[in-house]
């Protein structure tokens, strides 16, 4: 009798235990999971470790998902596409697999994230950088990439010796020309007569054909280049780190990342054996935030159906890297966002 209450006593505490497991993330026991609701992304083809935006959106959801004791495949997660024909398919995955948040990564998933949302209209989809309209189960999410290109052609002109600087876009598209034209504009704020050379790669994943042109504009004489050409922008970082490793620090030519704060990216040595970083300014688009405050509003069921958010540099969704400029480049820098955020500059997008 005796043996026997020791087995019952046994069996309760394992049901006990398996009870209590079920409002606890396994692999994090001291942290109880704060939501049910499952967050996915289905990023550009780019993939997660593009060094910009995917990597921003996918740092952004895991932030979120730890702040929540989730852990990745269990309360978020992402479904990577080689193509822009699997974006649908990893749609339906996720939302099989009971994510009933999904965020596409990007103005090339419109139609994917247009048709997933019709077929999955008891989960919620958010469209990065572009706009879908009229779908209840729908919000988009735009950035003022302009505004913060406005900021890195301020500092591209003042930091150039040769009165030449470069721009380089990925896929020729209207999310790009916002930066492009920004840029523009805001280098010829302080020098009219500034020559910018741009070019498009056609490409956002081809670090080679980014590379080619990026040494084309430097041997040219352009020696600050903007590049807006995702995963395919490592290829300006290279060729950047070639050419100032085998310069003077004082010779040094500069590049600006995208997206990301990149300066990272930038550290090299000097032919004369300086150790410096040769990424001047990074135009940061908060993609992370974003991810992460319309997820935290959806566990609070506030998702913003049908909504459009416009993320810029008032309300902090773009932002500029000071990465390397001097204090007269931040000051001029400084200046310039105090003008556009009253509205006395009306930055262009065309």
């Amino acid at each position: 009798m005796k043996k026997q209450k020791i087995i019952v006593s046994a069996i309760a505490l394992i049901s006990l235990f398996n009870l209590t497991a079920c409002g606890y993330n396994r692999e994090n026991p001291s942290g109880k999971v704060k939501t049910t609701l499952k967050v996915a992304l289905v990023p550009g083809t780019g993939g997660v470790n593009d060094r910009s935006f995917n990597q921003s959106a996918w740092e952004g959801l895991q932030d979120w998902g730890k702040e929540n004791n989730l852990k990745k495949g269990r309360g978020y997660n992402y479904y990577q596409s080689n193509s822009d024909s699997e974006y649908i398919t990893n749609y339906n995955s996720a939302e099989q697999a009971g994510y009933k948040l999904l965020f596409g990564i990007g103005y090339s998933l419109q139609d994917a994230t247009t048709i997933a949302a019709k077929n999955n209209p008891d989960s919620n989809f958010v469209i990065i950088d572009s706009v879908i309209k009229s779908q209840k189960n729908v919000a988009s999410a735009t950035f003022a990439d302009n505004e913060a290109a406005y900021l890195a052609g301020v500092a591209a002109a003042k930091a150039s010796k040769t009165n030449k600087i470069g721009f380089i876009g990925g896929m020729d598209s209207d999310i790009v020309t916002h930066f492009e034209k920004g840029y523009i504009a805001g280098a010829k704020s302080i020098k009219p007569n500034i020559q910018v050379k741009v070019q498009y790669s056609g490409t956002f994943t081809d670090a080679a054909k980014t590379k080619t042109i990026a040494a084309a504009m430097y041997s040219s004489g352009n020696d600050v280049i903007f590049q807006c050409a995702g995963n395919a922008g490592s290829g300006a970082f290279n060729e950047a780190k070639s050419l100032n490793n085998n310069r003077k620090e004082s010779d040094k030519v500069w590049l600006i990342g995208v997206d990301q704060d990149q300066k990272y990216l930038g550290k090299y040595t000097s032919k004369d054996g300086k150790k410096s970083n040769f990424v001047l300014v990074s135009t940061i688009k908060e993609v992370g935030e974003v991810v992460k405050d319309i997820s935290e509003k959806t566990k609070n069921n506030k998702f913003p159906r049908e909504e459009v958010i416009k993320y810029d540099l008032k309300n902090g969704g773009v932002s500029l890297g000071l990465d390397n400029v001097t204090s007269e480049i931040k000051n001029s820098i400084i200046q310039a966002k105090e003008k556009i955020v009253s509205g006395k500059i009306i930055v262009p997008e065309k």
